[in-house]
């Protein structure tokens, strides 16, 4: 069967996932997709290297949800493991849409807040646990995860795992889960230690590979403005917004409260209907400012890449990275909202200090230098704080000593402080500080008491 000819209907998914499959826009698997689904359906255990926003998540999830069918008991039939609650709770996403018409009980767990909510759910019953290590690990010995149902562990974005230290913590998870099981590694490389975790972690794995593909639309025309601060953002943000031309336009940020901020800003300054989708809202939230948005009714739509997943809106005229993704595929995915069938469409992005780095690692990525653009004269640049400069210089320092762990950086080392010699009085107050006082200062008081 032919890679075109293949559809979702050839993994031979029951009624209520292909209904899903529809139902969330996928039309055709992705290759990720049409090679691992296949392999976990038969049972093997699969090592798959692949990037982010290439379909991955649905390549293990998809069997998964077939696998366990329906909820049973109250113990976990299945655990994922990821490096970070934002991946988390993309995953949980991803999990909730294609299990919706099922009566599946998908649990979160991530640090970040109490674990009140979290450990209520896992005791009102689960079927699959999607977690991060350590807050697995925490709540298992509280005696609030049984593990002893667990047959099918998958293991995403493997090399952030180890790159993030959370080894340790893996090794403790295999210590106290069944050792017959089901075992999907998923990375986006294939290191050494990678390769060392995958013999350590699976069973005579079937190896998939899929290379990503970082070519922008040649309808996408690509600029950057090189701002040094967050209020300069806002500033040419407001500006650019003036202009007529962007009549349908998606605006992403890296962070929730970056989202609100944003969403307020231009709320007030009334620049046409908005709306902002992010991981906190609800789904009915969402998928209403999806529609508004797809329909024309909505001219701005803040979004962060947790949310934006899936996002298949055409007639998008601009994308604006208020944000430099630090998943440097997630540009790619971003910009690619627009300059869709054939249409053209403008990619904005907005790079401060610290995002500098990670830009360039996105140039490589796409194999292009995008044109910068200098900030328009009537565009207020106010001075940076101090605050938020030190914030940049201590961003770069961590992203320099990742790449060279012999780099020092501004704030690896405390200045020495100048020598003082002890003033008068400063005997006494040495004493009850437990500290010596300058001999040289003590020579000179005893000269002045023998001149008395």
């Amino acid at each position: 069967m032919s890679d075109e000819a293949l559809g979702f209907d050839a993994f031979k998914l029951n009624r209520q996932l292909l209904d899903a499959v529809a139902s969330a826009g996928y039309t055709q698997p992705t290759p990720i997709q049409q090679k691992a689904i296949p392999l976990a359906l038969a049972g093997h255990d699969v090592l798959g290297i692949a990037q982010t926003g290439t379909g991955k998540t649905a390549a293990y999830v998809l069997p998964l949800l077939m696998k366990v069918k329906y909820a049973q008991g109250s113990f976990p039939k299945a655990l994922i493991l990821a490096p970070t609650r934002e991946l988390v709770m993309q995953i949980e996403e991803v999990a909730k849409a294609l299990a919706q018409n099922t009566d599946l009980r998908i649990v979160s767990l991530y640090g970040g807040l109490g674990p009140k909510t979290q450990i209520e759910n896992i005791t009102a019953g689960v079927d699959i646990i999607i977690s991060t290590p350590g807050r697995f690990m925490d709540l298992y010995r509280k005696g609030t995860i049984l593990t002893k149902e667990i047959k099918t562990m998958i293991l995403d974005e493997a090399d952030k795992i180890m790159d993030m230290g959370f080894m340790p913590q893996i090794r403790a998870i295999l210590e106290v889960i069944p050792v017959k099981r089901q075992n999907l590694l998923f990375s986006a490389t294939f290191s050494s230690r990678v390769e060392k975790l995958s013999e350590e972690f699976l069973e005579f794995p079937e190896k998939v590979e899929v290379t990503p593909s970082a070519t922008t639309a040649e309808t996408i025309a690509q600029v950057k403005y090189l701002v040094p601060n967050i209020k300069t953002k806002i500033n040419l943000l407001a500006h650019l917004l003036e202009n007529e031309e962007i009549n349908r336009a998606i605006i992403f940020t890296r962070s929730r409260k970056n989202a609100e901020s944003v969403f307020g800003f231009l709320d007030r300054k009334h620049m046409g209907e908005i709306r902002v989708i992010h991981a906190n809202k609800g789904q009915n939230t969402r998928i209403n400012s999806m529609e508004d948005f797809k329909a024309g009714d909505v001219r701005l739509l803040v979004a962060t890449d947790v949310a934006s997943r899936g996002l298949d809106v055409t007639m998008v005229s601009h994308v604006i990275n208020f944000d430099v993704p630090l998943i440097y595929e997630d540009y790619v995915h971003r910009i690619g909202r627009t300059g869709r069938a054939e249409n053209e469409g403008k990619a904005i992005t907005f790079v401060n200090p610290a995002e500098t780095y990670h830009f360039e690692r996105i140039e490589e990525l796409i194999r292009m230098s995008v044109e910068e653009l200098e900030i328009p004269d009537s565009v207020d640049v106010p001075a940076t704080p101090f605050e938020e400069k030190q914030a940049y210089a201590r961003e770069l320092d961590k992203l320099k000593q990742r790449e060279n762990p012999d780099y020092k950086g501004a704030f690896h080392e405390k200045k020495a402080q100048p020598k003082t010699n002890i003033g008068k009085g400063e005997k006494v107050k040495a004493k009850k500080h437990g500290k010596k006082p300058n001999r040289n200062q003590l020579k000179t008081k005893n000269q002045k008491n023998k001149g008395k």
